[in-house]
């Protein structure tokens, strides 16, 4: 049985094969294996990919909409909310991961304040280029990878198979690794290991464009696991956490597209 990549998706009932990802139809941050909430028990009706698309829809509206706020009418004044809604999103994020039950408030919690955050950092990069169609260029680029992986996986381009969940699995450690190395290397070192430079250059490019490679590869995990959840026949209410889910992956792709962005406008 394949290892998600996902925590958001441990602990799902253990299925083999392939759901059918068909609209309509009823048939995994990177943590440790068995971390993460189990799958509600069957209490309603099964869960089905609308209640899926409806649920990250509407995080994802949330995110947009707090984040729109934040950037229009924080301003400038917004760039202070970055580190505070980032260490409270991190934390939901956590909460979300490691809660036994799954609680569709907390979801939302995290969408909110991950749009303060993205909101904030988005007014911060249109201002250090000078130039804020950087901010729909980011979205995007967010989103044309979104719907170019849902349609590699539907077309069975690429199959999700054990040696493929493992390499994406090892490629996303190794890249928060070495952020997290070049974190501490930056208060001994300006600059760090150069991956994040604010000015660019061919390093902090190709960090990103793997990390943006990484991330695209991460969507069609988590589509894989969000077929196993329907096919297991798992309560409604779960859709919730793979919302919350994709929303993950999400805002790492976007802030990567942005990055990207930036260092090719500075150049």
């Amino acid at each position: 049985m394949r290892t998600s990549s996902n925590p958001a998706f441990k602990n799902l009932p253990k299925g083999g094969g392939y759901a059918n990802f068909n609209y309509g139809q009823p048939a995994g941050a990177f943590g440790t294996e068995g971390q993460a909430p189990t799958a509600p028990q069957q209490t309603g009706r099964p869960l089905s990919i609308d209640d899926i698309v409806t649920k990250t829809a509407t995080t994802l509206a949330i995110t947009i909409g707090t984040g729109a706020a934040t950037y229009i009418i924080g301003g400038a004044a917004s760039w202070g909310l970055a580190l505070p809604a980032a260490i409270v999103g991190f934390v939901l994020a956590l909460v979300n991961i490691f809660k036994k039950k799954v609680s569709p408030a907390l979801v939302i919690a995290y969408a909110a304040v991950e749009g303060v955050f993205l909101g904030a950092v988005s007014h911060l990069f249109a201002t250090m280029v000078n130039n804020p169609a950087i901010i729909m260029q980011a979205i995007a680029g967010t989103m044309g990878v979104f719907g170019a992986m849902l349609v590699v996986y539907k077309t069975g381009a690429i199959r999700v198979t054990p040696k493929l969940t493992k390499w994406v699995i090892g490629a996303a450690a190794g890249a928060f690794t070495l952020m997290l190395v070049n974190l501490v290397a930056g208060f001994f070192v300006e600059g760090g290991l150069g991956i994040r430079s604010s000015d660019g250059g061919l390093l902090a490019i190709g960090f990103s464009l793997l990390c943006i490679g990484i991330a695209a590869f991460v969507f069609l995990l988590d589509f894989d696991e969000a077929d196993r959840a329907i096919k297991s026949g798992v309560d409604a209410r779960f859709s919730w956490y793979i919302a919350f889910s994709l929303m993950v992956t999400l805002v790492w792709l976007y802030l990567e597209i942005l990055r990207l962005l930036s260092y090719l406008q500075n150049d």
